[in-house]
């Protein structure tokens, strides 16, 4: 079976580049023929691992392109008559590639993989800037709640018609979680699958020891909620002088968080690490007494939990999206209400506390890990659903 996937980013520097080479690479070791078709816009530090690209670019040019990229429809066409491939796998399209590629597969057997609400909403978040979850379909709200300005309302109204118009070119749509899968029902009257996230199987991490620390990985962006984190933390260290953050990401409130930082006298309790690769990010958050994710959205999925638990750390996370079919609260970690600082405190301090706690809910989210979040199980759902198209 030839397999094409399809991505805006060709890197490896967030979770989406990371899911589509996982995927590429296991099918791969499989004895597929796999190829990956991107842009070669770059959202990181690091090369493109993409087969084929076609022009793509971050800068203000990016607004237009959303709405029609015809690099990428030339390129892609060209592609699909050289390689014609059995299935195609589309992942993100609609940042950089455009609705136009899907003029390309309405005859071909296609999946939509959605992993973000790009599709139905302009942010990519469904949140309000107040920080209120959205509810409710793109259009005239986007701009009556400031999500956009006045000069971006077009463009990406635009965008939001052509998908709506071609999205059924598209045979079969799968979510990365029944959160995602509940919104596009709501506003795709089309079927939705569901296969959650995989991960590698990694050794387990050894035995917790001293300073209690806590660990945070993501973009530095207003939806994660890593100021939160730095308020509840600054709580934390006030019964727990001792304990330890570590930040690692970056983003755009990342000096926002520093002076944060440096207003509420935590300098030398939370180290900001920046962008680590991934083995360097392993390594260092191996000593993790807790991983939190304070996320103010609703996380599609929530990657980084799901790696905590695979390496057998405990997890405090907002109880909201795909993040709370990940934690089991109580068992594998606790779930917090987003942006409430105090709970969040509360649920680390009880941990920190108590290391026999942490290592037992480390422990159970292995477990759970290892059962529903490997990289095998992830492709073997794949394989049935490539096969029955």
């Amino acid at each position: 079976m030839k397999i094409l996937l399809i991505n805006d980013y060709g890197g490896s520097f967030y979770g989406s580049e990371i899911q589509t080479l996982i995927l590429r690479d296991g099918l791969k070791r499989r004895g597929y023929d796999v190829r990956f078709f991107a842009s070669y816009a770059r959202c990181g530090p690091g090369r493109s691992l993409a087969d084929y690209e076609c022009f793509g670019t971050t800068s203000r040019f990016q607004q237009l392109l959303q709405i029609a990229n015809p690099w990428a429809f030339w390129t892609l066409r060209r592609v699909l008559a050289d390689f014609q491939p059995d299935i195609v796998h589309v992942r993100m399209f609609l940042t950089q590639l455009s609705p136009l590629i899907l003029l390309l597969l309405r005859d071909r057997p296609s999946l939509y993989h959605i992993i973000l609400y790009e599709a139905i909403c302009p942010l990519g978040t469904k949140m309000f800037p107040d920080g209120h979850h959205c509810r409710v379909p793109a259009g005239r709200v986007c701009y009556d709640n400031q999500c956009l300005p006045l000069r971006a309302m077009l463009p990406q109204m635009v965008r939001m018609m052509l998908w709506r118009r071609w999205h059924k070119a598209f045979n079969l749509m799968v979510a990365n979680s029944e959160a995602v899968r509940h919104h596009f029902l709501a506003e795709v009257a089309k079927p939705v699958e569901v296969v959650l996230n995989g991960i590698p199987i990694r050794p387990s991490r050894p035995l917790l020891s001293f300073p209690p620390t806590v660990a945070f990985a993501g973009r530095l962006v207003r939806e994660k909620g890593a100021d939160v984190l730095v308020r509840a933390f600054a709580r934390v260290v006030k019964e727990l002088p001792d304990a330890r953050l570590l930040l690692a990401g970056e983003g755009p409130e990342r000096n926002h968080l520093k002076k944060l930082i440096a207003n509420l006298n935590l300098s030398q309790s939370i180290s900001m690490l920046g962008h680590l690769p991934h083995p360097e990010l392993e390594r260092k958050f191996s000593t993790a007494w807790v991983q939190a994710v304070p996320s103010l959205w609703e996380e599609p999925f929530g990657i980084v939990a799901a790696e905590s638990m695979m390496r057998g750390t405990t997890v405090v996370a907002s109880n909201s999206g795909g993040l709370t079919e990940i934690v089991q609260d109580g068992q594998t970690g606790i779930l917090v209400p987003p942006g409430d600082d105090v709970a969040l405190a509360e649920a680390l301090v009880s941990l920190l506390r108590n290391r026999d706690l942490a290592e037992q809910m480390g422990r159970a989210g292995r477990e759970v890990a290892l059962t529903h979040f490997s990289e095998t199980t992830f492709i073997d759902k794949f394989i049935r659903l490539y096969e029955m198209l």
